[in-house]
């Protein structure tokens, strides 16, 4: 991601936040300080509001505060996709050693399937070793008959050939049959080397 595509992310989560929030005095004081204590207070003490709780954590995250992990990855599995993303982003440049095995459980949960869509293109940007057997797993699961995530599989398709691991041959093969992945699993096996 480029420093453009970055300041947009931020943006987007600000200006979203300051909406949630009625433009009070409070968000702009969370918004302006750099007192991390500050922030980090907000993610434990009684009462706050959920924006509270995510312009902290995502400032954090930002920062590098690993204080944010908690927050952030319950975020990462919210219902809402916006606050998903805002957390992933974070997430992903917050360097916690923790993130990639939390994106990986939260990928593979079937009882969450629905809200996996960020931490599988979490997964693929971090590029940890966790990363190509959850997506082999989630994208096995989503080659059932009549699965109605073809969001989170395409993610899946399309984060395994970025990845280029021989490991996932064998699924993208299988994803050559549903008609939904075929042209993109051509795509990501033709970025897999070649066995020898």
């Amino acid at each position: 991601m480029n420093e453009d595509e970055e300041d947009e992310v931020v943006r987007l989560l600000t200006e979203r936040l300051r909406r949630e929030a009625g433009g009070s005095a409070a968000y702009d004081r969370l918004a302006a300080t750099s007192d991390t204590d500050e922030l980090a207070e907000v993610l434990t003490a009684p009462g706050q509001p959920l924006w509270a709780r995510e312009l902290a954590a995502f400032r954090l995250g930002l920062a590098g505060d690993r204080r944010a992990f908690e927050s952030l990855v319950l975020l990462l599995n919210h219902r809402d996709p916006q606050r998903c993303a805002g957390a992933a982003h974070a997430l992903a440049r917050l360097g916690d050693p923790r993130t990639a095995r939390a994106a990986a459980a939260l990928a593979t949960n079937e009882l969450r399937v629905a809200y996996a869509l960020h931490p599988v293109r979490l997964l693929v940007e971090l590029r940890a070793p966790e990363s190509v057997p959850a997506l082999v797993t989630t994208l096995e699961r989503r080659l059932r008959p009549h699965d109605p995530h073809h969001r989170v599989a395409l993610a899946c398709v399309e984060g395994l050939g970025v990845l280029g691991d021989p490991r996932a041959r064998r699924v993208l093969t299988e994803a050559l049959a549903h008609p939904a992945l075929a042209e993109e699993a051509a795509r990501a096996l033709a970025r897999i080397p070649k066995q020898r």
